[in-house]
């Protein structure tokens, strides 16, 4: 089929294959054959969302295999000199009526968009797909129809060939990512299934011929629940639900325990492999099963001991009311890819502030012009890309009237693009990270911070705008023997509220509760309706100012070991106050549990009572000496003051630290895990948290002592707080640069722990002198606003009024941060909109008491 040039100016005649030789010879040094490690991007435009299904199809370079949309492809050739580009175009025909027999959509050319998904929108009956490809020549538009074996050199075809049949660049080994490479079961849509009358009810499973209650699947024909065998995921079985399959042929079952509002894990028999069912709600509907009452579990089986949180799925997700469609510039929504939803509430909320809509949209052109040669490994580019994907309303459209969709699939369906696809964005941003380069659940929280770290690693000159959220920290710790106190300052992006359950104000309701929920699991009735603690907002607040004990607090006084209090308070208040309610906690068995709570979180919010006031009249400070290094070998205790640690991945134990682990148990897990990540050594712990000396200080053998995060005050420190040399040379020698350790030295008192969690929230290009980063503002960032530099004038701040208005929160559903959904909702245009993966509505009833995440704007002054 013979289609008209994208340009105006392309030339449909057909060419001899002479002339088409020659027409090819002088760009054939710049026509690569893709090799193994190539990654070749033929389903989305490294700039934009568009793709071979978008009006304008896809280009892709066949020197780089980047793609391109057509508003992009030219500024590449610009840029590049590359004129040999191969154009991808999907064409959706409306099908004869009676051609298809109700088959899947028909494929022509299949193998040339292997990895394309196909429109859900679309009735697959109706349609069918044509692709379509050919060579195109810069800048003349010349366009060579593909395939032509005939008539093109050797080397050309195969390229072209190697190129068509590529498969996906966000493809992994990685077995977590398993769910990328699923493909639609051919029994799905055509699944018989037997009326028996068989209900399978919310818990208590077990094999029905041996009693296992572990790996246990549900067979989507007659409803037969039985063990897997060691052939899908590693867990153990008798293999009863294959030995079922082969007697009665029933093809496809769901591993119970993994059914979420989201979908489930099922197999096929027949195919052998791991599939998706598009149909699994209905199919799990007809045994009684609602996926909306369905949560899974770290460990991928039930947790009888948990209630279904019905109510707080159907609470955050406003599934009792019918919401309206948001159409239009900031109302596009978010394809989940498989437990991305903490990705999508996290960069929809921050793309609603303005100064990450400036930096980014308001400089999209300067930053595509100057992005690398590939711009899919550039942050900012990716930034640049997704936030004008979010807020131009070019992939959120109404849908068309009725009448105009009639008349225009008379002749060619124009797909609808609603939504975007972050898949290029979640590759770069996670990359090298062990949780989020993989498919699971994440925390929001985590995230965030991981992402305003990216930020400030990428920021372009001087505009960084994660400065909305940074503020000082003051913390006053006090000896408690002497009354004498030290203040310290810290830099941070969040503040982090206890959940006072201790204040609830329906304690009464939570007795009775707790008591007809045991009850109904003694008799294995159906549990009780959910009560939730209601805290008030102001006992929260309550608990964060009040004083914490120190552990293990050394007091310079006194010399020696004491007890030690220590209280925050905000030295400065951020333009934009992210609040994280601290629902999140651990169980008996370490995993991290969810606290069931409703906060009273008000819409404004006054914190100038916290105000730093910083050392006072009467109060007398600490001396300025850090403790020294007891070697427990020597016997008679001689105080060292210089050890020389082993290399220990100290972002690793921060990583541990945070999750509520020990810091000394933490620090010996990175050693003893060989500096191999957080998750190895999070596995460590797991099989040591047992022992005796779990939480003891490292020792090792060869040191002849212990290495102990008490480390921290290597050598006799002076009243000029001029950094120790060996301290400096420590830090170094973990691969910072000498400024940068003795900044941190000289902003944290010389606190070797505290100086390295000073360099990790002070994420500044290390590896650029002064001199070079003010060269490089003034070539990357001439017309931008200066922003105060960290430097010898202390980290950048938006200090003000400590008066906020709440304009969005984030929300989980779920047990833990480990499984669950996540949505945001979001104030705009004077309602609140909420974000739920691709769905885009006017919020009705906004769950502000059920967020986990809360984000406030300061009101001015």
């Amino acid at each position: 089929m013979q289609r008209a040039a994208l340009f105006g100016s392309g030339r449909d005649a057909q060419m001899a294959a002479g002339d088409l030789g020659e027409l090819l010879v002088p760009y054939m040094p710049t026509i690569r054959v893709p090799k193994s490690g190539d990654r070749v991007y033929k389903t989305e435009c490294a700039f934009s969302y568009e793709s071979p299904g978008s009006e304008g199809g896809l280009y892709v370079c066949m020197n780089t295999f980047l793609g391109f949309g057509r508003e992009h492809v030219e500024r590449h050739y610009r840029k590049t000199g590359q004129c040999v580009y191969m154009h991808l175009k999907r064409h959706v025909i409306e099908k004869v009526p009676g051609a298809s027999g109700g088959a899947l959509p028909k494929m022509r050319n299949a193998m040339q968009f292997l990895d394309l998904e196909t429109n859900g929108d679309l009735n697959n009956d109706d349609f069918e797909y044509e692709d379509e490809a050919k060579l195109v020549i810069f800048p003349d538009h010349y366009e060579i129809p593909l395939p032509n074996i005939e008539e093109l050199p050797a080397l050309v075809t195969i390229a072209c060939d190697a190129v068509l049949s590529s498969k996906s660049p966000y493809r992994k080994q990685d077995p977590d990512s398993w769910e990328e490479e699923l493909q639609v079961s051919k029994h799905a849509k055509t699944l018989v299934q037997i009326d028996n009358g068989v209900r399978i009810p919310p818990s208590g499973w077990k094999c029905s011929k041996c009693d296992l209650r572990e790996n246990l699947w549900l067979n989507l024909t007659d409803g037969s629940v039985l063990c897997g065998k060691w052939f899908f995921d590693g867990s153990g079985g008798n293999g009863h639900a294959l030995e079922h399959y082969k007697e009665m042929g029933y093809p496809l079952a769901v591993k119970l325990g993994t059914i979420t509002p989201d979908g489930a894990d099922v197999y096929s028999f027949d195919e052998e492999e791991a599939v998706l069912d598009p149909h699994i709600a209905k199919h799990l509907a007809h045994f009684g099963i609602d996926m909306l009452q369905m949560h899974v579990t770290e460990n991928g089986l039930r947790d009888n001991n948990i209630k279904p949180r019905v109510s707080e799925w159907e609470v955050i997700q406003e599934s009792g009311v019918k919401l309206k469609p948001m159409y239009g510039p900031g109302y596009t929504g978010m394809k989940n890819l498989g437990n991305s939803c903490y990705l999508s509430a996290v960069v929809q909320t921050i793309f609603s502030i303005p100064e990450f809509q400036r930096a980014y949209v308001g400089n999209l052109p300067r930053i595509f012009d100057y992005s690398p040669l590939d711009p899919t490994q550039d942050f900012n580019t990716q930034m640049a890309k997704l936030g004008h994907g979010l807020l131009s309303g070019q992939y959120s459209k109404p849908p068309m009237k009725s009448e105009l969709i009639e008349q225009v699939m008379k002749e060619e369906h124009k797909p609808q693009h609603n939504g975007i696809s972050p898949l290029m964005f979640k590759a770069l941003v996670s990359k090298g990270h062990p949780e989020f380069s993989s498919n699971r659940q994440q925390d929001a929280q985590e995230f965030f911070l991981h992402l305003i770290n990216l930020v400030e690693r990428n920021r372009i000159g001087s505009e960084n705008p994660s400065d909305v959220f940074r503020f000082l920290v003051e913390e006053r710790t006090q000896c408690c023997q002497s009354r004498k106190v030290r203040y310290t300052e810290r830099v941070d992006y969040l503040m982090q509220l206890p959940v006072a359950m201790e204040a609830a104000t329906n304690k009464d309701e939570l007795i009775a509760y707790e008591l007809k929920r045991r009850e109904a699991e003694a008799a294995r009735r159906p549990p009780p309706e959910l009560v939730r603690a209601k805290i008030p907002f102001s006992a929260c607040l309550q608990a964060f100012s009040e004083p914490e004990n120190v552990e293990d607090f050394w007091s310079s006084a006194l010399q020696a070991k004491s007890a030690g209090v220590k209280t925050s308070r905000f030295a400065s208040f951020p333009e934009y106050l992210v609040v994280q309610i601290k629902k999140f906690t651990f169980g008996l068995d370490w995993i991290p549990q969810k606290l069931d709570v409703s906060v009273d979180m008000p819409d404004l919010l006054d914190i100038n009572h916290l105000r730093a006031t910083g050392l006072q009249p009467g109060e007398e400070e600490l001396p300025d000496i850090a403790p020294p290094i007891i070697i427990p070998d020597d016997p008679k205790g001689t105080r060292m003051y210089l050890i020389f640690l082993p290399n220990i991945d100290e972002s690793s134990v921060m990583q541990l630290a945070e999750m509520g682990f020990p810091l000394e148990a933490c620090r010996k897990a990175v050693y003893y895990t060989g500096n191999m990540g957080a998750e190895v050594a999070f596995n460590w712990i797991i099989a040591h948290m047992e022992e005796p000396d779990f939480a003891e200080p490292l020792a090792i053998p060869g040191y002849g002592g212990v290495v102990s995060a008490g480390a921290a005050g290597l050598g006799a420190i002076g009243l000029d707080n001029q950094p120790p040399e060996e301290m400096v040379a420590l830090i170094t020698s973990m691969g910072f640069q000498r400024n940068v350790a003795i900044q941190a030295l000289k902003a944290t008192n010389n606190n070797l722990e505290h100086a390295l969690d000073w360099i990790f929230s002070h994420p500044e290009p290390e590896e650029e002198s002064e001199s070079a980063s003010d060269v490089m503002d003034m070539e990357n960032n001439a017309n931008a606003n200066i922003l105060a530099e960290a430097g010898s004038e202390g980290p950048r701040i938006k200090d003000g009024s400590g008066r906020y208005e709440l304009f969005g929160f984030i929300s989980h559903m779920g047990t833990s941060t480990m499984s669950g959904h996540y949505v945001s909702h979001l104030k705009k245009e004077g309602r609140w909109v909420i974000y739920n993966d691709l769905k885009v509505c006017a919020s009705e009833r906004p769950p502000r008491d059920l967020g986990y995440i809360y984000f406030y704007r300061r009101i001015p002054s």
